[in-house]
């Protein structure tokens, strides 16, 4: 890999071995997952030609291969950061249909649709319900040293979702380093109220603030049930963009520059697996912003690369389609956004 050139963008997030019960009932078993792969995926969508560079941490025992092949995908995968213990990366999901996902214990699961545990899966435990340190950084956090040199020569940086100290700590570290765009998409861990006063300082200075309807009814619940409000109040902190993604309902936009309000349906597919279609939608809205320099229309891409992750499994299917279909939902998805 000597002489491959720096990435145009990085995104940083996180890696995981994926167990997925799809809503038609079939079962996917340890496969490549995790919100990163997705985002680059919905960044790919749109920009072949400059492989994003991905920032993650991962244990000893991920599979190289998947690593290879992430490479062989057309991502660069030097700043995936191999640790010398393993790591417990596994995700169990299970989709009740399209629109509910739950996560649960998978032996339960299992037991209640009829079907053999996966032994694969022994010992797993759905990640904890308790909100995220506000001091202290876990073995997968992200630190500032996982950013190869090379990629500080980069000008654009999405962050997924991760824990809050990473979140409240990396986008500094990439502003001094010359980033002219930063989005970040936050995590439900800390999207809520006992963490509100401290959302200023995740966002401010962000050009894009991309978080789910969900995690912002969290956030203001008990002070506004109106979305708008809500966008308008975290735009206050010093950010020029505010996106909610509202899954099958599309995205609310607010543009806190104009102070204008832009509903942008969502793309209408059939689903076949919704894992990471919210990641997928940064990915494109990052490289939509790269190419226009307009909201609007990089929140148009972004909706188009979950569309086309959302109709296969797993993060690479939407890499399998032609350039031409992308441009052909773009086009044909403008004539419905509206100002409200």
């Amino acid at each position: 890999m000597s002489g491959q050139p720096s990435p145009r963008n990085i995104l940083a997030g996180e890696l995981r071995r994926d167990f997925v019960v799809l809503p038609n009932g079939d079962v996917r078993l340890d496969v490549a997952g995790g919100n990163l792969l997705y985002a680059a995926a919905g960044l790919s969508v749109w920009d072949k030609s400059f492989p994003p560079g991905l920032v993650a941490r991962v244990g000893s025992d991920f599979p190289q291969e998947w690593i290879d092949e992430f490479s062989s995908w057309g991502f660069d995968v030097r700043g995936i950061h191999v640790l010398e213990q393993p790591i417990d990366l596994r995700s169990f999901y299970a989709y009740r249909d399209p629109n509910q996902r739950v996560e649960e214990e998978p032996m339960g699961y299992f037991s209640s649709i009829g079907q053999p545990f996966p032994k694969i899966l022994l010992g797993y435990k759905p990640r904890s319900d308790e909100p995220d340190s506000r001091s202290r950084l876990s073995r997968t956090s992200l630190r500032h040293t996982d950013l190869i040199p090379e990629y500080l020569e980069a000008t654009a940086a999405h962050i997924c979702p991760v824990d809050f100290l990473t979140h409240s700590l990396l986008p500094a570290v990439l502003r001094q380093s010359g980033f002219t765009f930063i989005t970040l998409d936050p995590s439900i861990r800390y999207m809520n109220p006992s963490f509100r006063e401290d959302i200023a300082s995740i966002v401010t200075g962000l050009n894009a603030f991309l978080p789910s309807e969900e995690e912002v009814r969290l956030l203001y619940r008990g002070r506004s049930t109106d979305l708008w409000e809500m966008a308008e109040s975290i735009a206050q902190f010093g950010c020029e963009i505010i996106v909610i993604k509202r899954g099958v309902r599309g995205q609310l936009l607010y543009d806190s520059a104009a102070k204008k309000r832009w509903e942008i349906p969502a793309y209408p597919i059939n689903t076949v697996d919704p894992t990471g279609a919210g990641d997928a939608f940064c990915g494109g809205f990052l490289a939509g912003f790269r190419r226009t320099f307009d909201p609007i229309q990089a929140a148009l891409y972004g909706n188009i690369s979950a569309s086309l992750v959302m109709e296969g499994r797993g993060p690479f299917y939407a890499l399998d389609s032609l350039p031409t279909l992308a441009q052909a939902r773009l086009e044909a998805l403008v004539q419905s956004v509206r100002e409200v």
